[in-house]
């Protein structure tokens, strides 16, 4: 389990630590890497020689950010012959219908509304915990 990365894409300075200390608290010491918007975030993955993002990683994606949003982000996920295959769970605030459905076209794995999670994210964590643990990803 802790050789799964996780890169938390989110613009959000707070919202970013609390997943963080959540992960802390739920004593998950997997390496944790932040980027602030979807250009940062495929930045990370697509840098060469980058040895942080080899597979197995999971996102945890925002949707609503500045520069390039979630969807956006998906989208060029998706397109990339090496990175389309990628475990992305979604983060967000919205409780919209549409952008669950939208989300969910693009193969995510799972649309987390983070108000129904609480502020220690504990639920959030305790599923991914569950599923690192229970499905096997792929290398």
């Amino acid at each position: 389990m802790n050789d799964i990365k996780i890169l938390l894409v989110d613009d959000d300075d707070v919202d970013a630590e609390m997943v963080i200390r959540g992960f802390k608290k739920s004593r998950i010491g997997n390496d944790i890497t932040v980027a602030e918007d979807g250009f940062q975030a495929l930045s990370i993955l697509r840098e060469n020689g980058n040895d942080a993002f080899r597979k197995p990683f999971i996102v945890l994606l925002d949707l609503n950010m500045p520069r390039m949003n979630g969807f956006d982000f998906l989208e060029e996920l998706r397109n990339d012959e090496n990175l389309r295959d990628s475990i992305v769970f979604v983060l967000t605030t919205s409780k919209a219908d549409v952008d669950r459905t939208r989300s969910y076209e693009k193969n995510i794995a799972g649309y987390i509304v983070k108000s129904e999670v609480g502020p220690s994210f504990t639920k959030a964590i305790d599923l991914l915990k569950c599923y690192w643990t229970t499905v096997t990803l792929p290398t």
